[in-house]
Protein backbone atom coordinates (compact mmCIF):
# COMPACT_ATOMS: atom_id res chain seq x y z
CA UNK A 1 0.00 0.00 0.00
CA UNK A 2 0.78 3.60 -0.46
CA UNK A 3 0.69 6.60 2.34
CA UNK A 4 1.48 10.24 0.98
CA UNK A 5 2.02 11.99 4.33
CA UNK A 6 2.91 15.90 5.42
CA UNK A 7 6.29 15.75 6.22
CA UNK A 8 5.94 18.36 9.11
CA UNK A 9 3.46 15.86 10.93
CA UNK A 10 5.71 14.96 13.80
CA UNK A 11 7.54 11.61 15.03
CA UNK A 12 5.75 10.02 12.15
CA UNK A 13 9.14 9.28 9.87
CA UNK A 14 9.46 6.07 9.52
CA UNK A 15 6.70 4.36 11.30
CA UNK A 16 4.59 2.94 8.59
CA UNK A 17 7.76 2.29 6.22
CA UNK A 18 7.51 -1.27 7.54
CA UNK A 19 4.41 -1.83 6.41
CA UNK A 20 3.80 0.62 3.29
CA UNK A 21 5.43 2.57 1.13
CA UNK A 22 5.23 6.01 2.36
CA UNK A 23 5.87 9.52 0.46
CA UNK A 24 6.39 13.00 2.38
CA UNK A 25 4.89 16.14 0.99
CA UNK A 26 4.81 19.38 2.24
CA UNK A 27 1.38 19.82 2.92
CA UNK A 28 0.25 22.82 0.43
CA UNK A 29 2.22 20.97 -1.70
CA UNK A 30 0.41 17.82 -2.40
CA UNK A 31 -0.80 17.05 -6.00
CA UNK A 32 -3.20 15.01 -7.77
CA UNK A 33 -0.22 13.38 -8.86
CA UNK A 34 0.99 12.40 -5.24
CA UNK A 35 -2.55 10.92 -4.46
CA UNK A 36 -3.50 9.24 -7.61
CA UNK A 37 -1.96 5.69 -6.32
CA UNK A 38 -2.70 6.83 -2.50
CA UNK A 39 -4.38 4.17 -0.33
CA UNK A 40 -4.34 7.23 2.52
CA UNK A 41 -3.27 10.56 3.49
CA UNK A 42 -1.91 12.39 6.53
CA UNK A 43 -2.19 15.33 6.79
CA UNK A 44 -2.83 18.93 8.45
CA UNK A 45 -4.75 22.16 7.91
CA UNK A 46 -2.56 22.91 4.72
CA UNK A 47 -3.86 20.84 2.61
CA UNK A 48 -6.91 20.94 0.75
CA UNK A 49 -8.78 17.90 0.09
CA UNK A 50 -11.47 18.30 -2.48
CA UNK A 51 -12.16 16.78 -5.57
CA UNK A 52 -9.56 19.02 -7.99
CA UNK A 53 -6.83 16.68 -5.35
CA UNK A 54 -8.68 13.62 -4.88
CA UNK A 55 -10.70 12.90 -8.49
CA UNK A 56 -9.82 9.38 -9.74
CA UNK A 57 -7.73 8.45 -6.81
CA UNK A 58 -7.66 5.42 -5.06
CA UNK A 59 -7.91 6.98 -1.24
CA UNK A 60 -10.08 5.35 0.98
CA UNK A 61 -8.87 7.05 4.18
CA UNK A 62 -7.71 10.54 5.09
CA UNK A 63 -6.57 10.84 8.93
CA UNK A 64 -5.84 14.55 9.65
CA UNK A 65 -3.33 15.54 12.75
CA UNK A 66 -5.86 17.86 13.33
CA UNK A 67 -9.08 19.17 15.52
CA UNK A 68 -9.86 20.75 12.49
CA UNK A 69 -11.86 19.48 9.55
CA UNK A 70 -12.70 22.87 7.29
CA UNK A 71 -9.99 21.96 4.97
CA UNK A 72 -12.01 18.94 4.12
CA UNK A 73 -14.79 18.61 1.66
CA UNK A 74 -16.58 16.00 3.63
CA UNK A 75 -19.56 16.13 1.20
CA UNK A 76 -17.62 14.88 -1.55
CA UNK A 77 -15.70 12.48 0.58
CA UNK A 78 -18.68 10.95 1.48
CA UNK A 79 -19.92 10.67 -2.00
CA UNK A 80 -16.37 8.71 -2.66
CA UNK A 81 -16.73 6.59 0.10
CA UNK A 82 -13.97 8.08 1.51
CA UNK A 83 -12.89 7.55 5.11
CA UNK A 84 -12.09 10.83 6.78
CA UNK A 85 -10.65 10.85 10.80
CA UNK A 86 -9.71 13.66 12.64
CA UNK A 87 -7.54 14.22 15.75
CA UNK A 88 -10.46 15.88 18.19
CA UNK A 89 -9.27 16.47 21.36
CA UNK A 90 -5.44 15.80 20.87
CA UNK A 91 -4.30 19.13 21.84
CA UNK A 92 -7.26 20.57 24.22
CA UNK A 93 -4.36 20.84 26.78
CA UNK A 94 -2.31 22.72 25.23
CA UNK A 95 -4.74 25.39 24.20
CA UNK A 96 -5.70 25.14 27.61
CA UNK A 97 -2.10 26.48 28.63
CA UNK A 98 -2.22 28.97 26.31
CA UNK A 99 -5.44 30.80 27.30
CA UNK A 100 -4.26 30.57 31.01
CA UNK A 101 -1.51 32.39 29.88
CA UNK A 102 -3.48 35.13 28.42
CA UNK A 103 -5.54 35.27 31.61
CA UNK A 104 -2.62 35.48 33.82
CA UNK A 105 -1.53 38.09 31.48
CA UNK A 106 -4.48 40.19 31.89
CA UNK A 107 -4.85 39.50 35.30
CA UNK A 108 -1.53 41.39 35.79
CA UNK A 109 -1.94 43.60 33.25
CA UNK A 110 -5.35 45.16 34.84
CA UNK A 111 -5.08 43.76 38.17
CA UNK A 112 -7.98 41.85 38.69
CA UNK A 113 -8.28 38.46 40.53
CA UNK A 114 -10.24 35.75 38.98
CA UNK A 115 -13.53 36.26 41.21
CA UNK A 116 -14.20 39.87 39.51
CA UNK A 117 -14.33 38.66 36.43
CA UNK A 118 -16.52 36.90 34.30
CA UNK A 119 -15.08 34.60 31.44
CA UNK A 120 -17.51 33.68 28.31
CA UNK A 121 -16.88 29.80 26.53
CA UNK A 122 -17.73 29.73 23.00
CA UNK A 123 -17.89 26.30 22.27
CA UNK A 124 -17.62 23.61 25.20
CA UNK A 125 -16.14 20.49 23.55
CA UNK A 126 -12.75 19.28 24.34
CA UNK A 127 -11.14 22.53 24.55
CA UNK A 128 -14.02 24.43 25.85
CA UNK A 129 -14.75 21.53 28.42
CA UNK A 130 -11.33 21.70 30.24
CA UNK A 131 -11.29 26.27 30.04
CA UNK A 132 -14.24 26.10 32.12
CA UNK A 133 -12.96 23.13 34.52
CA UNK A 134 -10.09 25.23 35.33
CA UNK A 135 -11.43 28.48 35.01
CA UNK A 136 -14.24 27.49 37.23
CA UNK A 137 -11.68 26.04 39.82
CA UNK A 138 -9.54 29.15 39.77
CA UNK A 139 -12.69 31.49 40.85
CA UNK A 140 -13.89 32.85 37.51
CA UNK A 141 -17.83 33.02 36.59
CA UNK A 142 -17.98 31.02 33.85
CA UNK A 143 -21.41 31.40 31.00
CA UNK A 144 -21.16 28.89 28.14
CA UNK A 145 -22.18 29.18 24.75
CA UNK A 146 -22.68 25.86 22.63
CA UNK A 147 -26.03 25.40 20.94
CA UNK A 148 -25.59 21.93 19.46
CA UNK A 149 -24.69 20.18 23.00
CA UNK A 150 -27.43 22.52 24.42
CA UNK A 151 -29.56 20.77 22.33
CA UNK A 152 -28.71 17.09 23.14
CA UNK A 153 -27.72 17.72 26.66
CA UNK A 154 -29.31 20.55 28.45
CA UNK A 155 -26.77 22.00 30.56
CA UNK A 156 -28.13 25.33 30.99
CA UNK A 157 -26.35 27.37 28.27
CA UNK A 158 -27.01 30.31 26.96
CA UNK A 159 -27.11 32.13 23.58
CA UNK A 160 -24.15 33.45 22.21
CA UNK A 161 -25.80 36.98 22.80
CA UNK A 162 -26.16 36.78 26.45
CA UNK A 163 -22.20 35.37 26.32
CA UNK A 164 -21.50 38.52 24.35
CA UNK A 165 -23.08 41.21 26.71
CA UNK A 166 -22.59 39.62 29.92
CA UNK A 167 -18.67 38.26 29.86
CA UNK A 168 -16.17 40.70 30.75
CA UNK A 169 -13.87 38.23 28.93
CA UNK A 170 -14.47 36.13 25.82
CA UNK A 171 -13.06 32.99 24.80
CA UNK A 172 -13.78 30.90 21.10
CA UNK A 173 -13.27 27.40 21.04
CA UNK A 174 -15.75 26.59 17.80
CA UNK A 175 -15.23 24.59 14.71
CA UNK A 176 -15.30 26.52 11.68
CA UNK A 177 -18.29 25.83 9.39
CA UNK A 178 -21.45 27.27 7.97
CA UNK A 179 -22.81 28.79 11.46
CA UNK A 180 -19.93 29.91 13.13
CA UNK A 181 -17.89 31.59 10.10
CA UNK A 182 -18.18 35.06 10.54
CA UNK A 183 -20.09 34.82 14.08
CA UNK A 184 -18.12 37.47 15.45
CA UNK A 185 -19.28 40.05 13.34
CA UNK A 186 -19.54 44.44 14.08
CA UNK A 187 -23.20 43.14 15.38
CA UNK A 188 -21.80 40.93 18.17
CA UNK A 189 -19.09 42.94 19.10
CA UNK A 190 -21.54 45.31 19.79
CA UNK A 191 -23.42 43.48 22.35
CA UNK A 192 -19.98 43.47 23.97
CA UNK A 193 -19.01 45.65 27.17
CA UNK A 194 -16.26 48.19 26.35
CA UNK A 195 -12.61 47.20 27.82
CA UNK A 196 -14.05 43.55 27.22
CA UNK A 197 -11.27 41.27 26.11
CA UNK A 198 -11.73 38.62 22.89
CA UNK A 199 -9.49 35.39 22.46
CA UNK A 200 -9.52 33.84 19.64
CA UNK A 201 -7.66 29.83 19.48
CA UNK A 202 -10.56 28.18 16.77
CA UNK A 203 -9.88 29.29 13.67
CA UNK A 204 -9.51 32.75 12.06
CA UNK A 205 -12.90 32.63 9.75
CA UNK A 206 -14.91 32.53 13.08
CA UNK A 207 -14.22 36.28 13.74
CA UNK A 208 -13.90 39.33 10.71
CA UNK A 209 -11.03 41.18 10.95
CA UNK A 210 -12.91 44.38 10.12
CA UNK A 211 -14.94 43.84 13.04
CA UNK A 212 -12.33 43.52 16.00
CA UNK A 213 -10.02 46.74 14.78
CA UNK A 214 -12.48 48.98 16.97
CA UNK A 215 -11.38 49.99 20.37
CA UNK A 216 -14.12 49.17 22.44
CA UNK A 217 -12.25 45.49 22.85
CA UNK A 218 -8.56 44.28 23.11
CA UNK A 219 -8.06 41.23 21.48
CA UNK A 220 -5.77 37.98 22.08
CA UNK A 221 -5.53 36.36 18.64
CA UNK A 222 -3.70 33.00 17.81
CA UNK A 223 -5.88 32.38 14.46
CA UNK A 224 -5.95 34.74 11.68
CA UNK A 225 -8.30 35.20 8.63
CA UNK A 226 -6.39 34.67 5.47
CA UNK A 227 -3.72 33.49 7.02
CA UNK A 228 -0.64 33.11 6.67
CA UNK A 229 -1.30 36.27 5.01
CA UNK A 230 -2.34 38.06 8.48
CA UNK A 231 -4.22 41.81 8.74
CA UNK A 232 -1.47 44.10 9.54
CA UNK A 233 -3.78 46.09 11.52
CA UNK A 234 -5.21 43.56 13.84
CA UNK A 235 -1.53 42.29 13.82
CA UNK A 236 -0.49 45.37 15.71
CA UNK A 237 -3.81 45.88 17.83
CA UNK A 238 -3.61 42.30 18.88
CA UNK A 239 -1.79 41.96 22.69
CA UNK A 240 -1.12 38.84 22.09
CA UNK A 241 -0.43 37.53 18.39
CA UNK A 242 0.54 34.34 17.75
CA UNK A 243 1.15 32.31 14.47
CA UNK A 244 -1.93 29.65 15.10
CA UNK A 245 0.32 27.42 17.51
CA UNK A 246 -2.18 28.03 20.80
CA UNK A 247 -2.14 24.25 20.53
CA UNK A 248 1.37 23.20 19.43
CA UNK A 249 2.25 21.61 22.73
CA UNK A 250 4.94 18.19 22.50
CA UNK A 251 1.99 15.90 24.32
CA UNK A 252 -0.68 17.57 21.92
CA UNK A 253 1.46 16.95 19.00
CA UNK A 254 2.24 13.13 19.49
CA UNK A 255 -1.31 13.13 20.64
CA UNK A 256 -1.73 14.07 16.69
CA UNK A 257 0.44 11.89 15.33
CA UNK A 258 -0.47 8.55 17.14
CA UNK A 259 -4.47 9.00 16.82
CA UNK A 260 -3.72 9.42 12.96
CA UNK A 261 -1.61 6.05 13.48
CA UNK A 262 -3.96 4.43 14.93
CA UNK A 263 -6.65 5.11 12.45
CA UNK A 264 -4.42 3.94 9.37
CA UNK A 265 -3.60 1.26 11.28
CA UNK A 266 -6.92 0.31 12.64
CA UNK A 267 -8.59 0.35 9.02
CA UNK A 268 -5.22 -1.26 6.71
CA UNK A 269 -5.08 -4.13 9.52
CA UNK A 270 -1.52 -2.84 10.62
CA UNK A 271 -0.12 -3.77 13.93
CA UNK A 272 0.28 -0.06 15.19
CA UNK A 273 -2.80 0.59 16.58
CA UNK A 274 -1.50 1.24 20.45
CA UNK A 275 1.70 2.96 18.61
CA UNK A 276 2.87 6.42 20.75
CA UNK A 277 6.02 8.44 19.74
CA UNK A 278 8.42 6.40 22.28
CA UNK A 279 10.62 9.83 22.65
CA UNK A 280 7.78 12.05 24.16
CA UNK A 281 6.54 11.28 27.91
CA UNK A 282 2.52 11.51 27.91
CA UNK A 283 1.30 14.32 29.92
CA UNK A 284 -1.42 13.82 33.23
CA UNK A 285 -3.75 16.32 33.98
CA UNK A 286 -3.71 17.37 37.34
CA UNK A 287 -5.14 20.27 39.85
CA UNK A 288 -2.85 23.57 39.55
CA UNK A 289 -3.60 27.19 42.03
CA UNK A 290 -4.31 30.23 40.07
CA UNK A 291 -1.52 31.45 41.83
CA UNK A 292 1.02 28.68 41.15
CA UNK A 293 -0.38 29.20 37.39
CA UNK A 294 0.55 32.76 37.67
CA UNK A 295 3.83 31.95 39.13
CA UNK A 296 4.66 29.05 36.79
CA UNK A 297 3.03 29.68 33.21
CA UNK A 298 5.60 31.80 31.76
CA UNK A 299 8.31 29.55 31.90
CA UNK A 300 6.17 27.06 29.62
CA UNK A 301 4.28 30.34 27.61
CA UNK A 302 4.97 32.98 27.11
CA UNK A 303 2.45 34.95 25.03
CA UNK A 304 4.48 38.12 24.68
CA UNK A 305 7.81 37.01 24.17
CA UNK A 306 6.04 34.63 21.81
CA UNK A 307 4.16 37.54 19.80
CA UNK A 308 7.43 39.19 19.38
CA UNK A 309 8.45 37.30 16.26
CA UNK A 310 5.35 37.20 14.63
CA UNK A 311 4.83 41.20 15.03
CA UNK A 312 8.55 41.96 13.94
CA UNK A 313 7.55 39.34 10.58
CA UNK A 314 4.36 39.08 10.22
CA UNK A 315 5.08 37.69 6.19
CA UNK A 316 7.43 34.88 8.62
CA UNK A 317 3.72 33.34 9.79
CA UNK A 318 4.61 30.32 8.31
CA UNK A 319 8.27 30.00 9.21
CA UNK A 320 7.40 30.51 12.88
CA UNK A 321 4.77 27.82 12.49
CA UNK A 322 6.26 25.29 11.13
CA UNK A 323 9.55 25.98 13.14
CA UNK A 324 8.01 26.25 16.11
CA UNK A 325 9.39 24.68 19.61
CA UNK A 326 6.79 22.74 21.31
CA UNK A 327 5.76 23.66 24.72
CA UNK A 328 5.49 20.65 27.36
CA UNK A 329 2.23 20.22 28.81
CA UNK A 330 2.51 20.70 32.70
CA UNK A 331 -0.80 21.08 33.89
Amino acid sequence: MKIVADRAIPFLDGVFEPYAEVVYRNGDKISADDVRDADALIIRTRTRCDAKLLDGSAVKLIATATIGFDHIDLRYCRRAGIIVTTAAGCNAAGVLQWVAAALALLSKREQFAPTERTLGIVGVGSVGRLVKEYAEAWGFRTICCDPPREAREHLGFVSLEEVLRKADIVTLHVPLDNKTRGMIDSEAIALMRKGAVLLNASRGEVAKTESLLTDKIACAIDVWEGEPNIDRRLLDKAFIATPHIAGYSLQGKANATAMSVRAVASFFGIPLIGWYPPQVEPATRKEISWQQMCSTIFDYCDPTAESRPLKESPEAFEQLRNKYAYRREYF
